[in-house]
């Protein structure tokens, strides 16, 4: 007997624990993608109702109301419009908490208004005691003509009972909160005769918002019933300011608050965090301690990945049947790889500390601490969710600047998120600060590697900031904005969350550059596995007689390293990095580098995995060594180490500065509506890390 599928929209106010919640439904059980068309993010999970039933849960981006302001509030809408869209609802579950309710219960009185069976859940009921609230369930399901799940997600209380209402769903009325007419008793009424098969509340958001109504003729809508800008805001005024008087007379019976049993820690602990100038210092305390942690915590599973890998290709190479498939799988396979998944844990560590940081109710208090820093630059405290975003990908990131509704703002802000430090920048940051800075301690406890990331991560931002800064006096765009965050209450951050959202990101991020590593990998394996002319294929003569000619020894292991070296000077990517060479030579870098530097401008990852599979490729010996060890022995014509310190700083500065990611790009013109502003963001943030890059190596080498 196949099982009933009950498809349910999961909705709220931002802060309300609505993703707690959809946690709590679905566990693992989730996809996360876009909306067709538009790059909004979209998570379905499935969550068993009973031994025949289970609902397909969509969790819908946060939203104040129905009256849309952004492309994510639009999402809401026009889901709940069309009937013929595949997730069109048959329950919806709209998720509230108690100490903000009389405000999360302008949005459920909405969709409570377009007739779909609506169950209300109140989450962190943990809370009620400790701020004094008592409910009265019966009296509010009366008057809001719902059924209520009284929740605390933390805690796991009441989710049997979310599950129990959407298996019943069918019996939970259909009838509206508020009579929409009352807005304005006229026009409603040639509304309602104009459209007697229409819902009334439909046609009012259709009038009100650009959205999509399948059913509907728009063009019949507006022009019977248009009105001016002013009378439309003057009636959505309206309309808001009866369903908050409606509101208010229910939660007189249905609320109760003391408010001398409330505890007043969370004042206490807003004047610390978000003081003019503890604040700040608390700010950078957590940071260093952020990024201290990834080095220190990482180095344990980094070393054992990094090995497995070294061991596994040299198990490979010696196993496998000898020939170009076993070469394939050896030198290109395994180290493109290998040279992606030891970052595994430094980026699991970075996404947790941000996670942990929104969880808590934090990263609020650091959007409003920031704003005061923002606008002298031409951003607002809006900007700083983007930039802070940015530290786990510019993609994300650059989405989210849709909540800034002044186009300058935001248009700075999508062009300056890119140097912020990304995840992607980690493996190359990691691998080259190994390799440049010592292990050693700075008065005895402070790593002085995760010194450097931090103040990599420190250049990325104050590079961000000094752009918008510039921005702001080119770009000649007259605008105003106003600044407004909401600060959630400080809880305890649900281990549940944390992992998911741990586990959903990095393996975002793993299978997304693994996709393009394992492609360029097999390219690069295959480029410098063959050669277009006889040198190539003579290479093992060519070299015995160098090295007769030169009487050197002939110890077997030098002369097979002298042939694979030989050979990949003189393959197809040998000569492309050739090419290359006396454009990059100033800055320190040599034509292996170069291959690496030319092709992470697909992804920065890639840059890591390159070099694994070229010096794999150029590595016959059946020894484990790890991309490490093979870049630390990497030497120059004249015998002194490639990657010394003045090469090293070159590099870092090169990615800290350079726009090397197609998916941003994209996502650039995709935001922007044109490939102008991408454009400049390749050329000025590429010349200026080439100069930059250049700069250094100059003056260290």
């Amino acid at each position: 007997m196949a099982a009933e599928i009950i498809k349910v929209a999961l909705i709220g106010n931002p802060n309300t624990g609505k993703t707690s919640v959809f946690n709590q439904l679905t566990g693992l059980h989730q996809q996360v993608g876009n909306y067709p068309g538009i790059t909004v993010e979209k998570k379905i999970g499935v969550c068993k109702l009973s031994e025949h039933s289970k609902a397909t849960i969509i969790d819908l981006p946060g939203t104040y109301s129905l009256n849309a302001s952004s492309m994510d509030e639009n999402v809401v809408i026009e889901l709940l419009m069309n009937k013929k869209d595949e997730n069109y609802p048959d329950v919806v579950v709209v998720v509230s908490e108690v100490e903000n309710l009389k405000r999360n219960l302008l949005l459920f009185t909405q969709i409570k208004d377009l007739e779909l069976p609506t169950i209300l859940v109140i989450n962190m009921s943990d809370r009620m005691k400790l701020k004094g609230i008592e409910l009265d369930i019966p009296s509010l399901e009366r008057d809001l003509k719902t059924s209520i799940a009284l929740v605390s997600s933390r805690k796991n209380i009441g989710i049997e009972k979310i599950k129990e209402l959407i298996l019943n769903y069918e019996s939970l009325s259909k009838k509206p909160c508020l009579n929409a007419s009352s807005i304005d008793v006229e026009y409603f009424d040639k509304l309602r005769k104009a459209f007697p098969n229409q819902l009334l509340y439909k046609l009012w958001l259709v009038i009100t918002q650009d959205v999509n109504f399948m059913n509907l003729e728009r063009k019949e809508l507006e022009s019977s019933f248009t009105k001016s800008h002013a009378d439309l805001r003057r009636l959505q005024q309206k309309e808001t300011i009866k369903r908050y008087q409606f509101i208010n007379d229910i939660l007189k019976k249905g609320q109760k608050i003391d408010s001398s049993k409330a505890s007043d820690i969370r004042a206490k602990l807003d004047r610390v965090l978000t003081h003019k100038i503890f604040g700040y210092l608390i700010f950078f305390v957590v940071l260093f301690a952020i990024f201290q942690s990834i080095f220190e915590w990482s180095k344990i599973p980094m070393d054992f990945i990094d090995s497995s890998f070294g061991n596994l290709a040299a198990y490979a190479k010696t196993n496998l049947p000898k020939g170009e498939f076993t070469n394939l799988i050896s030198e290109g396979i395994i180290p493109g790889i290998g040279g992606i998944l030891i970052f595994i844990p430094q980026i699991a560590f970075l996404f947790l500390f941000i996670s942990v940081l929104e969880e808590s109710g934090y990263m609020s208090r650091v959007v409003f601490l920031m704003d005061k820093i923002m606008r002298r630059f031409g951003l607002s405290g809006k900007s700083i969710v983007p930039l802070i975003s940015g530290t786990a990908c510019a993609i994300p990131a650059i989405m989210g600047a849709r909540n800034i509704e002044n186009w300058k703002e935001r248009l700075i802000t999508i062009l300056v998120t890119p140097f912020i430090t990304c995840s992607a920048r980690l493996p190359v940051y990691a691998i080259l600060i190994a390799l440049i800075i010592p292990e050693g301690r700075l008065f005895g406890f402070l790593s002085l590697q995760g010194l450097t990331l931090m103040i990599l991560y420190l250049l990325g931002f104050g590079m961000a900031i000094f752009s918008a800064f510039i921005l702001n006096k080119i770009l000649n765009i007259n605008s105003k904005s106003y600044f407004v965050v909401e600060m959630p209450s400080y809880k305890i951050p649900m281990f549940k969350n944390v992992s998911i959202n741990v586990l959903e990101k990095t393996k975002s991020f793993v299978f997304g550059a693994g996709k393009i590593i394992m492609a360029l990998s097999i390219v690069l394996w295959f480029l410098g596995s063959h050669g277009p002319d006889k040198d190539f294929g003579n290479a093992d003569t060519i070299v015995l007689e160098q090295m007769q000619h030169q009487s050197e020894k002939l110890d077997p292991a030098e002369v097979e390293n002298k042939i694979n070296a030989y050979k990949l000077e003189h393959s197809y990517i040998g000569i492309l990095g050739k090419s290359i060479e006396p454009v990059i030579r100033p800055l320190g870098y040599d034509w292996k580098i170069g291959i690496a530097v030319v092709s992470s401008f697909a992804a920065r990852e890639v840059f890591v995995g390159t070099l694994a599979t070229i010096y794999s490729v150029g590595n016959h010996s059946d020894e484990e060594t790890t991309i490490k060890d093979e870049m630390k022995h990497e030497k120059r014509a004249d015998g002194t180490p490639l990657f010394n310190m003045a090469t090293g700083v070159s590099l870092l500065l090169f990615y800290a500065f350079a726009m090397q990611c197609i998916s941003t790009l994209a996502v650039v013109k995709k935001e922007t509506l044109s490939w102008k502003w991408p454009a400049i963001q390749l050329v000025f943030m590429s010349g200026f890390a080439y100069i930059t890059a250049l700069i250094a190596y100059q003056v260290l080498k």
